[in-house]
């Protein structure tokens, strides 16, 4: 459906199930998600899991995966809508350890912050990572994300306290950073 230069976001399906079932099942990815401690998933609840949010329309939510050389490498979205604020949450994971570091969560990020500003008319996009998460860190700010706040040692993350960074991006400084590209380095569009 949204389409940049390496990764296409697309609609998630019951076939994507068992990679995403995989992923779950990294320690190490589902660490890096911060948040609650990572916890085994059976195949049942993650179908339970995608009947019950992905089987029916969205009205507050979308999610995608990220396809990159014709595998499903992750997936990200957007939710928490503030229909008043117009401002939305965004996650992302790369779950698929071969393409960490290489660009592909960036473009993917990329695309979303677009989608979010010029097709769902968003005002903000924000988000939360743990402090200890360096690489997605990396990633949100070149993607023109900016640290708004930290919560300190707030997420227990693999025998540690780690903080929480609150990052955003205002749709008026995507704007300004998109038109301050020049036309050969433009991202692709949605």
């Amino acid at each position: 459906m949204l389409k940049g230069a390496r990764v296409t976001l697309r609609a998630l399906t019951k076939a994507d199930l068992p990679t995403i079932l995989a992923y779950s099942q990294d320690m190490e990815v589902e660490l890096l998600s911060g948040g609650n401690p990572p916890q085994p998933w059976t195949q049942e609840a993650w179908e339970k899991w995608y009947d019950e949010h992905l089987g029916k329309e969205q009205t507050d939510s979308v999610n995608f995966g990220i396809e990159a050389e014709g595998k499903l490498i992750g997936t990200c979205g957007l939710w928490r809508y503030s229909q008043t604020a117009q401002r939305c949450d965004l996650g992302i994971s790369i779950g698929d350890r071969e393409y960490w570091g290489r660009g592909y969560g960036r473009e993917a990020v990329g695309l979303m912050v677009e989608y979010a500003f010029r097709i769902r008319n968003f005002h903000k996009v924000a988000l939360t990572t743990s402090s200890n998460n360096e690489r997605a860190i990396r990633c949100y700010l070149a993607a023109g994300f900016i640290e708004e706040g930290r919560l300190r040692q707030h997420h227990w993350v693999n025998g540690a306290y780690v903080d929480e960074v609150a990052m955003g991006i205002l749709r008026d400084e995507w704007e300004r950073r998109r038109a301050e590209r020049s036309p050969a380095n433009h991202e692709p569009t949605v």
